[in-house]
């Protein structure tokens, strides 16, 4: 299922505390692929795709939770997988990746694994599409704009030099979502979002991203007392 990204980002929160972000997002020329690839927790970010076995991706977080490495977890998990060789599942944890594409997907298939993020995709125009990915979300890094803003950048580039081949399917859909080690309070609902049905699926996650994080600081500025009460009364 065309191509998706996911990242681990270390950085410092507010109180000088080291935190871990993870992020995952994915494009395909199908609807509601938010429901099939990406997977994200405190623990990393996973995406299965290709031939799809959804269960590689909710077992591959579950395992990271319980402590085993990424490249450990999605390795037993496509080892006792008899579809193996249609996949693809790739992902990261707090400090390794993985990437696993079998040799039965649709090409133009493959992935990449850089310092901290991995790309992969399938039924692409070619190579240049995970590479512009992984580029853009590299030359990203370090900037002071959001995970979530900076994933959607990614998937734009690499639909820019082709996407997904299969243009005769214009229904699409892309997702994100972005996790991390750090505890807050209200949980921003903005970082994890789908566009299920489009036929511009990156320019309406751009469009639906802005917007819930306007409707996030809205609702934030209207009941800030509710949620440091967890009342309604509180709210003014």
């Amino acid at each position: 299922m065309t191509f998706s990204i996911c990242v681990r980002e270390p950085y410092e929160d507010s109180e000088g505390t080291e935190q871990i972000r993870y992020g995952v997002a994915v494009t395909t020329r199908l609807a509601a692929v938010g429901t099939l690839c990406p997977f994200a927790n405190e623990h990393g970010a996973v995406a299965t795709q290709s031939l799809v076995n959804v269960e590689l991706g909710r077992k591959g977080i579950e395992y990271l939770a319980d402590g085993l490495a990424v490249e450990d977890a999605l390795s037993a998990l496509l080892n006792a997988d008899d579809g193996k060789p249609n996949r693809q599942l790739h992902g990261v944890d707090a400090e390794g990746t993985f990437a696993f594409s079998g040799e039965e997907c649709q090409p133009w298939y493959g992935h990449v694994e850089r310092e901290g993020f991995t790309v992969a995709g399938n039924l692409l125009t070619g190579e240049s599409v995970v590479e512009a990915t992984a580029d853009a979300y590299a030359e990203s890094r370090g900037e002071d704009r959001p995970l979530a803003e900076r994933l959607i950048d990614a998937l734009a580039a690499g639909h820019a030099e082709g996407g997904d081949k299969r243009e005769d399917l214009e229904v699409q859909s892309a997702a994100l979502q972005v996790t991390t080690t750090e505890e807050r309070e209200p949980e921003p609902y903005y970082e994890n979002l789908r566009v299920d049905a489009s036929r511009e699926p990156i320019a309406d996650l751009q469009t639906t991203y802005e917007r819930a994080v306007e409707s996030f600081e809205a609702a934030l500025a209207k009941y800030e007392d509710a949620y440091e009460e967890d009342d309604l009364d509180a709210a003014e």
